[in-house]
């Protein structure tokens, strides 16, 4: 078990307050700070002191050996990768509207950018890894998201609700669809606007969004928040396409404890709030609008899938003291600890056993007589298998190895457990959250 050091993103979009307060700094912070990454992704990868007095990163400690520190099944099956990036995920102002490929495209368009001599590093590069990038967006604060795409219907009311004239043919085309595939047509036809007319019609939409929200508030207008979220937008934005985009999508509030799941070729953007963001390792993302990055909307839109669905989801119970969110990526689940007032015999649960041919292997190891840490309190088996990833919340706790081995955790600090960690357990009373690699 190692302690971690999380690398600080200082992207232009975040706040001054969140992930300071959580590591303990003065708030506000100097500047913006968006995200905390604690992993092994080969542009960021967390620090980490195994010999004391020596300083390396995760991605190194794991390339040195990843049969001991993944476990053999998680070596082989990722190919000796950590297969997940844990974040902090801070936001004044609205990220990129962007879709995330599949395994597939990234590897095609890995491997067809390096063949045109793109460097890694090149402001045109749309892949710089060869991984997908399904993530888990975990409300710490509310959070509001524009994901996934409006039905045809829905989409032409907020568009008729606004009253701008330019969009009286998308409008019509979107009350007269047949089929949900239109919507991918319509985001087109929006991102592709000709350029004489985009800077008019950005300016009037986000007028009419500005009055809407004004008006529609009092009078329980539907479109009222969503129109709200974009005139807030435009305004960071001014003159973007996006702004008229982020209306041809779900806008929803995530309340503290809720999460949406991202699969790969959902359109989506987060807009603002505080969360945890868990992801497969990868930094591929593909953009559209509202970012000083790369933007390519042709590939965005070879990506998007205009039916993904992305649910508002709630943890479901796993133990007492544990709840997780069970996705479909084989890179990540995400599982959410509290330690106070647990009782100190855990069952042996299997999470998948609900699941239709799920595999028998449970991920929560039982808890006997000898997990008790003694004048500790109740104590807790860390859920998962193979690797692993903690971030302290609130409060404090300490860990304990199989081998004897303790850690402390305070609010604010992170931790690597190694597949050679074994069965390791917590006691103290804290809130914690736990990446570990999703079940084969």
């Amino acid at each position: 078990m190692d302690l971690l050091r999380p690398v600080l993103r200082p992207y232009p979009w975040g706040t001054c307050t969140a992930i300071a307060d959580l590591q303990g700094r003065p708030v506000p912070a100097p500047g913006p700070e968006a995200e905390l990454w604690m992993g092994a992704h080969p542009s960021a990868p967390s620090g980490i002191d195994r010999d004391p007095g020596t300083g390396t990163t995760l991605d190194a400690v794991i390339a040195a050996a990843p049969g001991r520190e993944l476990g053999a099944e998680c070596a082989a099956r990722f190919s000796g990768r950590l297969p997940f990036l844990l974040k902090v995920l801070s936001a004044e102002k609205a990220l990129s509207i962007q879709v995330h490929p599949s395994r597939a495209q990234a590897e095609a368009g890995f491997a067809a950018e390096d063949a045109r001599g793109l460097p890694l590093g090149a402001p045109g590069r749309n892949y710089v890894d060869d991984w997908p990038k399904p993530e888990l967006l975990y409300a710490l604060t509310p959070f509001e998201v524009a994901a996934g795409l409006r039905t045809p219907a829905d989409a032409a009311a907020i568009l008729r609700a606004l009253a701008v004239d330019q969009l009286q043919p998308l409008i019509a085309a979107l009350r007269d669809a047949a089929d949900e595939d239109v919507m991918g047509a319509a985001l087109a036809s929006v991102l592709e606007w000709p350029e004489p007319g985009r800077a008019g019609l950005v300016a009037a939409v986000a007028a009419a969004c500005a009055r809407l929200a004004a008006s529609g508030a009092a009078q329980g207008e539907p479109y009222a928040d969503a129109c709200a979220a974009a005139a807030r937008v435009a305004a960071d934005y001014p003159g973007d396409l996006g702004v008229l985009a982020l209306l041809l999508m779900r806008y929803q509030v995530l309340q503290p404890g809720q999460a949406v799941f991202m699969p790969a070729g959902g359109l989506h953007a987060y807009l603002r709030g505080t969360g945890i963001e868990l992801l497969a390792n990868s930094d591929n993302v593909v953009r559209s609008g509202l970012t000083s990055k790369h933007i390519d909307v042709p590939e965005l839109l070879k990506l998007l899938d205009p039916s993904a669905s992305v649910p508002v989801l709630s943890p479901g119970v796993l133990a007492d003291g544990i709840t997780w969110f069970d996705t479909p990526a084989p890179e990540f689940r995400l599982y959410l600890l509290d330690l106070a007032g647990n009782s100190a015999a855990l069952p042996a649960v299997s999470p998948q056993s609900a699941l239709p041919g799920a595999a028998s292997e449970s991920p929560l190891p039982a808890a006997g007589p000898e997990s008790a840490l003694p004048g500790t309190g109740p104590v807790l088996a860390l859920p998962g298998v193979g690797p692993r990833i903690l971030l302290c919340l609130d409060g404090a706790c300490v860990l304990r190895a199989a081998s004897g081995e303790t850690l402390g955790l305070n609010r604010g600090d992170s931790c690597f457990v190694s597949a050679a960690d074994g069965l390791v357990h917590a006691t103290g009373s804290a809130r914690l959250v736990l990446a570990a690699p999703g079940t084969p």
